[in-house]
């Protein structure tokens, strides 16, 4: 569990005939879903708050000096209110920072009618937490697909690939959707659809007609060259 904590300690000095020295500590501390309010004194806990039961708790035992707590428990919540806030901002800058970068792509060159593999690539992402999801001509597909692990990153983000097994046909569209925190409920998606070019007849219609002026030009020359020598 990720917890933002904030650790309050004060020594407090009571004068008597001899000089007593006690030590204070608070730990206020919150995540996402969880919260923490802790009072101690001379490492013994005195009184923390239960937010699930909705009170505090005096923790003293029962020989110790009873002491008064009032208003900690309210005062907790107003504190936790705050803490996860703060925290809650926090975690939308670091995934905004940290949202997913999608790329789809085949792993060999195309062939109709040949299978294949589609591999859809998700990188710089965190919390290591996502969905993807595929379609095949916008009807989703469930057979045929595996998900690795999530692998981190140097930069402490994380990526993961998905694959999906397909046999290209000319005009399929294949699409991988993916789905993660940072993305605000916008998935992101990418496609990938069959065209295969079909061999261009520029080259050959320029070949035929170079060859047929070629050889027009020849005979031409033959014919020009006979002529020259009847003449002569």
């Amino acid at each position: 569990m990720e917890l933002y904590t904030t650790i309050l300690t004060l020594t407090i000095v009571l004068s008597t005939d001899a000089e007593i020295v006690h030590e204070y500590v608070g730990i206020h501390g919150c995540s996402e879903t969880d919260g923490e309010d802790m009072h101690e004194l001379d490492e013994e806990e005195m009184w923390h708050a239960d937010f699930n039961q909705k009170r505090g708790v005096v923790t003293l035992p029962d020989f110790a000096n009873p002491l008064e707590f009032t208003h900690f428990y309210e005062t907790s919540v107003i504190e936790m209110t705050g803490c996860k806030t703060w925290w809650e901002q926090k975690l939308n800058n670091i995934y905004a920072s940290n949202a997913p970068h999608t790329s789809i792509y085949l792993k060999d060159d195309v062939e109709l009618g040949v299978q294949n593999t589609l591999i859809c690539h998700v990188t710089g992402f965190y919390p290591p937490s996502l969905s993807i999801s595929w379609t095949t001509n916008n009807a989703n597909v469930t057979e045929g697909i595996s998900l690795s692990q999530y692998r981190p990153r140097a930069d402490g983000t994380f990526n993961i690939f998905s694959t999906l097994k397909v046999t290209p046909a000319e005009g399929d569209i294949y699409s991988c959707t993916v789905n993660h925190r940072a993305l605000q409920g916008q998935p992101q998606t990418k496609t990938w659809d069959v065209d295969v070019a079909l061999p261009s007849v520029g080259p050959a219609v320029f070949c035929g007609v170079g060859l047929t002026l070629g050889l027009l030009g020849v005979a031409a020359g033959t014919f020009l060259l006979i002529k020259g020598n009847n003449c002569n």
